[in-house]
């Protein structure tokens, strides 16, 4: 199918969490400019006019308190503000199942959960005996996610998968073992949802990887996909950086700060 038969969607970046800390938390081996570099949380959202896919669930306020997270407000109800009702949505790509990706999974009554073979693998395997494995993973959630399957409610996919013309999933690895990003074809061109792939901006750009993570080199080479998959590195939308709300706009100005249009050009004041 070619781009131009493609209808084109709309993307979202919605905020529902931070958390302040510093540089030396955010690369493999510390920063030596160990100044602050807080975290943002996001919750993701493509539409177009044969409906809305909502990428990751974020968590709660009970893990909220236990992590140190500051949360803003509930992701599920923060879809209200681009006009989604969290119980009405059918579709929920799982970029993996890590504490702030599938917590609030049941606030999505009528979706269905698409998700990687081998993240659930990672999940519920061996490597879960090991605490630098399952710390950042919340049980409950994973149990949760079993369940879901039981139920019918979970597609799987082994790699790169296409959902819908103009949008897919690719599995790339790294941070976890089955950690899958989102290409999306927008007005701009192809957009790729990085989530956790890169962290933040510098992770890619500079070659240097988040401290969590299952696979080194399957982090590194992931960037090289991502990069094959967009148009630009413009088009690459890190999974946790606060430049992002900086760098593009509000769909309106009293959601600035909140919600951000990644189907638009960036800010070229903003690097």
């Amino acid at each position: 199918m070619s781009n131009q038969s493609i209808e084109k969607y709309e993307v979202f970046a919605i905020k529902y969490a931070e958390h302040r800390r510093t540089a030396g938390s955010n690369f493999m081996g510390g920063d030596p400019h160990d100044g602050p570099m807080p975290m943002d949380y996001f919750i993701w959202v493509v539409r177009n006019s044969s409906g809305a896919w909502v990428i990751d669930t974020g968590f709660n306020a009970e893990t909220a308190t236990k992590r140190g997270r500051d949360l803003i407000r509930c992701p599920g109800a923060s879809l209200s503000m681009i006009g989604i009702d969290a119980a009405t949505v059918r579709d929920v790509i799982v970029s993996h199942l890590h504490y702030d990706h599938i917590g609030n999974f049941d606030l999505f009554p009528a979706a269905r959960y698409h998700l990687q073979d081998i993240e659930m693998q990672f999940a519920t395997g061996r490597h879960m005996a090991h605490k630098c494995a399952h710390e950042a993973y919340n049980l409950e959630d994973v149990v949760g996610m079993v369940r879901q399957v039981y139920k019918g409610r979970v597609a799987f996919h082994d790699g790169d998968a296409e959902l819908a013309p103009g949008l897919s999933v690719h599995l790339v690895g790294g941070h976890t073992m089955g950690l899958q990003v989102v290409r999306v074809f927008t007005q701009r061109g192809w957009v790729v949802l990085a989530s956790d792939a890169s962290h933040y901006y510098r992770n890619f750009i500079e070659n240097r990887p988040f401290p969590i993570v299952f696979n080194v080199e399957d982090m590194i080479t992931g960037w090289g996909r991502m990069r094959e998959l967009a148009d630009s590195d413009d088009h690459i939308i890190p999974g946790h950086d606060p430049q992002v709300l900086l760098k593009y706009p509000a769909p309106h100005p009293r959601l600035q700060g909140m919600v951000c249009e990644l189907h638009v050009n960036p800010d070229s004041r903003y690097p």
